[in-house]
């Protein structure tokens, strides 16, 4: 590390009992015996251009539902399950977008970045409510003090290997996919934590314009605290064209930065992709072609990537 970098000083962090487990919490809590927490804070993440309403929500769990970085919580919201009348709803699951210290650093709080699930009747051109998301509105919509059902926590294919601190890490996220990313860049570059960074974090970040941008101060700020350590492009698909002269995708600035990716790659990075589900046949599609271009097999570089654990997909 520079001495730049190495003079930054970070934020202390407590209990350091979190950083002693040598695996990760998993599903502490089950759908038929949820833990009951409290909602601390809902904020609004995006600008007034943004389309939709996405929301930053802290979860005070008074430390009993630990989790790492990676990891998903279950969130059940209240009321009945209009197919199974008499049964509570289905489990949602939601990326959690705080360090396993939480946005309060004491190890007692989760955060969950939840966009607001909407339908507009096609016809009409109006929001119906009675299609609208039940989770996420009751998420968007809670006051601090009330209660949520929750889950977890869930999954191991998203955490952050901490083996290697020099290890290099590709984000690519779409949306409120960045959620996991936050969480590992809280660790890298904001938390006073045993995990020590030292490889280099490459952020690529699509969303539909700047009022859309999802924690952009913080990602900034990394930017100019760690200019060695930390790359952050966006894909603003409304305000930004690719080579052709159509949107900017996230593929799409893969494809720009193909050469370094793909040597990057090679060294042994980690990948890792998250947000809607429709996100991955455009980058794999990208990736394939980019591949070829450069005389490889991608079906062969994708099987070695993901035998040697370096591939990583969250998708919804």
């Amino acid at each position: 590390m520079s001495v730049q970098q190495a003079s930054k000083s970070k934020i202390a962090v407590s209990p350091l009992e979190l950083e002693i487990a040598k695996e990760p919490p998993l599903n502490t809590f089950k759908p038929k015996e949820p833990y009951t927490a409290t909602i601390v804070s809902v904020e609004r993440l995006v600008g007034p251009k943004a389309p939709g309403e996405t929301c930053h929500i802290v979860i005070d769990h008074g430390g009993n539902v630990p989790y790492w970085e990676g990891q998903s919580y279950g969130v059940i919201p209240p009321g009945e399950n209009p197919k199974k009348p008499g049964s509570p709803h289905n489990v949602r699951l939601y990326s959690i977008a705080s360090s396993r210290y939480g946005d309060s650093f004491d190890g007692k709080t989760t955060s969950l970045c939840v966009r607001r699930a909407v339908y507009y009747n096609p016809e009409t051109g109006k929001e119906d409510p009675l299609k609208s998301g039940v989770c996420s509105n009751f998420l968007c919509n809670c006051k601090p003090g009330d209660k949520v059902q929750i889950t977890g926590p869930s999954g191991k294919i998203m955490l952050l290997p901490e083996g290697n601190p020099k290890a290099n890490h590709i984000m690519i996220a779409t949306g409120t996919g960045v959620a996991p990313f936050r969480s590992y860049l809280r660790r890298m570059f904001m938390e006073d934590v045993t995990f020590k960074f030292k490889g280099l974090a490459w952020l690529f970040l699509g969303v539909a314009n700047k009022d859309s941008l999802l924690y952009d101060d913080e990602f900034t700020k990394y930017l100019e605290d760690y200019p060695d350590q930390f790359r952050y492009d966006l894909a603003l698909s409304r305000e930004q064209k690719n080579k052709s002269g159509g949107k900017m995708y996230v593929q799409d600035k893969i494809e720009e930065y193909s050469d370094e990716i793909f040597k990057l790659l090679d060294d042994g990075a980690h990948i890792y992709f998250c947000g809607l589900r429709g996100m991955m046949p455009g980058i794999q599609e990208t990736l394939k072609r980019v591949a070829e271009q450069r005389g490889e097999n991608w079906d062969e570089k994708l099987s070695q990537l993901k035998k040697n654990k370096q591939w990583h997909v969250e998708v919804y």
